[in-house]
């Protein structure tokens, strides 16, 4: 019964990927109609309102807003690809947990399918909060890399779970730490999104026109501050809940572990990053490089950490 699930699993997983794919087709299609629609709005606003040089530029990024929007045929698709996706993907992680008897993400592979199911997941949900589908591109292409390499690289057998992994701080802890990783991710999207978006405002980046559809630098910015900002309180919990565990499993709340260690790194990043911005005037591209430079630590913790690194956390089961 266990293989049948896991098999089960493994077939739902490469069908989310094949259904990704073909979201992430139609999201950098729906792109390049952004692009079409701009380049053409632009043309003719040039031509119709040389002599109003004062209010050109609000002029021309309304009118090409409006006219990206009249077509949304690629990204519905790609968003109801997306959803489809996720699905399939999510209904992966349930057999694969299933087939363990137990939450799915105690080695790298189930990490790796439960993070990227995460991440997708909060992206579709955001969408009724705002409308960033303009990330389609980015968060499926994500989401594709992480679940690919991770089922390919990563993939182990079911194992029964180590005793140090048998408490229900696995739920908790983990959970809340792929939770936190999902926003940061959003974040650190918008904040790139936010830094060629201001390239293209000062002139320094005029070939992206679908830009002139998308929110201008501020806004982009404001949005990344406040995902962060639900980031930083989930990481704030998961650092505090990893060291209750630690007192639990090991006797020790701290012990300088590498994984505990770069968790810290992360929880300063942002820390620093909430408070430069709120209380020392860190705006724009500064606010920007911050949120990226603590998502390449998230990444590094991930990736670098959990593979080369030894420790009591070493459970990527490879």
């Amino acid at each position: 019964m266990t293989n049948s699930f896991d098999s089960l699993s493994l077939v739902a997983i490469y069908s989310a990927l094949s259904v990704y794919v073909l979201a992430f087709v139609f999201f950098a299609m729906d792109l390049a109609k952004r692009s079409a629609a701009a380049g053409v709005t632009e043309s003719q606003s040039q031509a119709t309102v040389q002599s109003v040089k004062g209010s050109v530029k609000t002029l021309e990024r309304t009118e090409t807003k409006v006219a990206a929007t009249k077509d949304l045929r690629f990204e519905k698709t790609a968003f109801a690809l997306s959803v489809i996706a996720w699905i399939l993907h999510a209904t992966g992680a349930v057999f694969r947990g299933i087939a363990d008897g137990h939450v799915p993400w105690s080695n790298m592979f189930e990490f790796s399918l439960v993070s990227s199911a995460i991440i997708v997941g909060v992206f579709l949900a955001i969408q009724a909060w705002q409308n960033l589908k303009f990330l389609g591109t980015y968060v499926v292409g994500f989401a594709l890399v992480v679940l690919g390499i991770g089922t390919v690289n990563f993939y182990v057998a079911v194992t029964p779970l180590p005793p140090a992994l048998q408490s229900y701080w696995l739920v908790i802890h983990v959970f809340v730490a792929s939770l936190a990783t999902a926003f940061f991710g959003l974040g650190a999207g918008l904040s790139l999104t936010q830094l060629i978006q201001t390239s293209r405002e000062t002139g320094r980046l005029k070939r992206w026109r679908f830009l002139a559809t998308l929110p201008d630098s501020e806004q982009l910015e404001n949005l990344a501050y406040r995902v962060i900002v639900v980031g930083f309180v989930l990481w704030s919990f998961t650092l505090i809940a990893g060291a209750i565990w630690a007192e639990r499993a090991w006797g020790r709340f701290w012990g300088w572990d590498t994984k505990e260690v770069w968790t810290f790194i992360i929880w300063v990043l942002f820390a620093g990053y909430i408070h430069a911005r709120a209380t020392r005037g860190w705006r724009g591209t500064r606010s920007a490089w911050l949120a990226l430079v603590g998502m390449s630590a998230v990444a590094f913790n991930y990736t670098i950490v959990n593979l080369f690194f030894k420790g009591l956390h070493t459970y990527s089961g490879l």
